[in-house]
This record gives C-alpha cells, structure tokens and sequence, in this order.
C-alpha cells in the first residue's frame, strides 16, 4: 500500500477517493521543455501514481530563463534524466517510466501502446505534434495539447477550449487546417493565448527536430502554460470542471 501521507494538503481537497482515483492513474508527458517541465512536476505532486516522461533533449544556456530542469550546473545534461530524479525526489513511491528520446512521428504508435489513462502533450514541433494529436484522437485517448507560450507575456490571456474555438494564435490556427484536413475539426483540448504574439520576437532556429523558428519567452508564461494543461488532466482524471 503506497503511503499517501504526504498529500494531506490534496485530500483536504479532493478527498480520499479523489486521491486514491490519482494514485492509480497513469500520465504520460510528451516534452519537457518550458510548458512541460512544469506540467510533469504539477502531476507528480498531484499524487498520480504512475507517469511516462518523453524528450530527448538536453539543457541549453539558452534553456535557463524558462524551463524547470535547466541551471547554470547542469548544461548538456539531459532534461529526461534531471526530472526523473526530481520526481522521483518528490515522490519515491511513483512508477515512473523515462523515454529519453525526441518524439517523432513513427514512435508514436508505440507510446500509445503504453496505455496512459491521460496525455498531456507539450511538444514544440509541429509535425510531431500533429501526428500525436491526431493518433490520440484515433484511439480516443483522452489528451490535451498546449499550443503556442513564445513571444506572449500574460498569463492571464490563458484559456483552454476546444481547438475550433481557440483565437489569436498562429500555432493552433496551422494545427486547426492541418487536422480538417484529416476530418478532424473538434474535439482537440487545448491550451492557448488570446495575447498576440510580439512578432519582432520571433527566432529562427537551424531546423533540427521538426522546429524552423520560435518565438523569444517570459520566465513565468511557459510555467503557467504548464500549470493550465496539468489542471486539465487532474480534473478531467477526477471528472471535475
């Protein structure tokens, strides 16, 4: 039996049956970025009982202004690794499971296979993105994807909708047409700013890993992007608005 002492605070909450409910549910995160980071850490400390935790990646300098693994210690070090042992710091009993590799299109069949009860997708390339979106929604997986965090710097601009309802956001725009295209106009969960974008922030990037460009970033943006798509999956997983 899990000791679940430790969540107090969360069953003051939610209860001992909404607790129980996140300790046997299994989360899977795709990308640990900015957005990600900090949706994996909010699940954890939820009580979820069992994650999946996928990137690729390892910390840039560049990485330090917004995303939760990244210090001035452990340049070159891979994100997947960091978080595990966080989250692992966090909580000891957790079953976690780590793919320290980039999402691509054709490994995703084989996540899914992995059967998580919930998805929470913070990919920063589009046709990644795209494809798992679209997979998930084949297998009625339940999910939620965050949509553009650059070049915007108020959290409270944050929404989460239906991607046929979302506005003022390039990304989910191009993800909306790519998706009619493939007969899928609605139910898509997503996260996504009203802000417009600075546009005099935008970068461009050497194209590696599906990714042209991205915009410049606030400290605290990608983490409330984060904070939103980890109360999706809690509150959906405790079929809570």
């Amino acid at each position: 039996m899990k000791d679940l002492s430790w969540l107090s605070r969360t069953e003051a909450l939610i209860g001992r049956e909404g607790l129980e409910k996140l300790a046997d549910s299994h989360v899977m995160v795709l990308g640990l970025g900015g957005v990600g980071s900090y949706a994996a850490e909010f699940i954890c400390r939820a009580g979820v009982g069992k994650m999946t935790i996928i990137d690729g990646d390892t910390v840039d300098p560049s990485n330090r202004n917004r995303q939760l693994p990244a210090l001035a210690t452990n340049h070159g070090m891979a994100k997947a690794q960091i978080m595990q042992r966080r989250l692992l710091d966090i909580n000891p009993e957790l079953d976690l499971h780590v793919v320290e590799e980039f999402v691509v299109p054709e490994r995703i069949p084989a996540l899914l296979d992995l059967k998580p009860d919930y998805i929470v997708e913070a990919i920063d390339s589009v046709t990644p993105k795209l494809f798992l979106i679209r997979q998930a929604y084949a297998a009625q997986v339940p999910f939620v994807s965050s949509m553009g965090a650059g070049g915007k710097v108020d959290p409270t601009k944050i929404r989460i909708a239906d991607i046929s309802e979302s506005y003022n956001c390039k990304l989910a725009h191009h993800i909306r047409k790519k998706l009619r295209k493939h007969d899928i106009r609605t139910g898509v969960k997503v996260a996504f700013s009203t802000e417009l974008p600075d546009k005099s922030s935008l970068l461009y990037t050497d194209g590696s890993n599906f990714k042209k460009s991205a915009y410049g970033t606030m400290s605290y943006l990608p983490a409330a992007f984060g904070g939103a798509i980890a109360s999706v999956a809690i509150r959906d997983l405790l079929e809570r608005d």
